[in-house]
């Protein structure tokens, strides 16, 4: 079997969904006749028709806010931010609709809805097109959060997504798009709530996810000629964290880095420290550290920005200082 673009495993994904579930429905800018701004939702306007492949306008609170509606009414809308910065236009739709409406409706209403696009730090996308909204939407009661990172956990993780019965955000990253893997045959998902045990080792684990999976792996290369054995974690769940498989990884290996391209301020490190610091203290022999993203606005500048977010040297140099000087 050939090798699949991360991209077309989306729609492979959104595709088979489409066919199998007569509610699925698509909505967002360009997604119809242009066939979404990565081509994720391409000819899928031809093959569905525009009632379940519809063209939006520039108007994202509205659109969004029109797909809590139509999951209220029994539809499994999927929302495209055509850039994931563009949907903090629509924060309030996403927290305050889509998060609590199947609460404060008692249960009468469920909202099935999957908001989708590309975001992280591309390739001089400059500081609007750059945004990392994990962090902003992280304390959002009622959602869920996933981010994929190969052809293989994207198709899974978004048939998962459109399944569910609760409001997913599905987190691609621009610069994965064009990722080739051979995909599993048939119908497969992946879990929406459990990590991704990307690599078995005992002297330290890292945390990860996203487009730092790569970068983590390239690390892992160097520092394996070291003989320095990494446990390398790819999160996938943002929310809920799969805290089970992270608590059994540092009860091993005792050692905790986080590498992310999050800002440090309040990003997803800060919580997964929180959260480690409570349920795994006394497994620790040195303290957990964080390797993020700096807190400024991303520069347009391609030296710039390559030094705002967490370069593969630095995995390493950090690794070996905990594993052989300790910290």
């Amino acid at each position: 079997m050939a090798g699949t673009l991360l991209f077309n495993a989306l729609r492979e994904a959104i595709d088979e969904e489409m066919a199998r579930d007569p509610h699925v429905c698509v909505m967002g800018e360009d997604v119809g006749q242009y066939g979404g701004s990565y081509k994720v939702t391409k000819d899928l306007y031809e093959k569905y028709g525009e009632l379940r492949v519809l063209d939006t306008p520039i108007a994202e609170n509205s659109f969004t806010g029109m797909a809590v509606g139509a999951a209220m009414t029994g539809l499994r809308p999927i929302v495209e931010g055509m850039n994931m910065g563009f949907l903090l236009l629509a924060f309030n739709q996403i927290s305050n609709n889509m998060g609590m409406l199947r609460y404060t409706s008692g249960g009468n209403f469920k909202i099935p809805t999957v908001v989708r696009g590309p975001g992280g730090v591309g390739r001089q996308l400059g500081a609007e097109h750059s945004q990392r909204l994990e962090a902003y939407f992280h304390a959002v009661p009622g959602i869920k959060i996933v981010a994929c990172s190969t052809p293989t956990n994207a198709k899974g993780l978004m048939k998962a997504a459109i399944r569910d019965d609760n409001p997913v955000l599905f987190f691609e990253h621009v610069l994965l798009y064009n990722l080739t893997e051979e995909l599993p045959e048939g119908d497969y998902l992946c879990s929406l709530d459990q990590a991704d045990l990307v690599r078995e080792g005992k002297d330290v684990t890292i945390l990860t996810y996203s487009r730092m999976r790569h970068h983590c792996l390239k690390a892992v290369e160097q520092l394996t000629k070291k003989d320095i054995d990494v446990e390398l974690i790819d999160l996938i769940s943002l929310k809920p964290f799969d805290i089970k498989t992270i608590c059994n990884s540092i009860r091993k290996t005792h050692r905790v880095i986080i590498v992310e391209e999050c800002m440090k301020t309040g990003g997803i490190g800060a919580e997964l420290m929180a959260l480690i610091n409570e349920h795994c203290f006394d497994d620790l022999d040195c303290r957990p550290i964080r390797l993020s993203s700096q807190d400024i606005p991303t520069p347009y500048n391609g030296q710039l920005e390559n030094l705002t977010i967490i370069q593969p040297h630095q995995i390493v140099e950090t690794v070996e200082q905990v594993v052989n000087l300790g910290v």
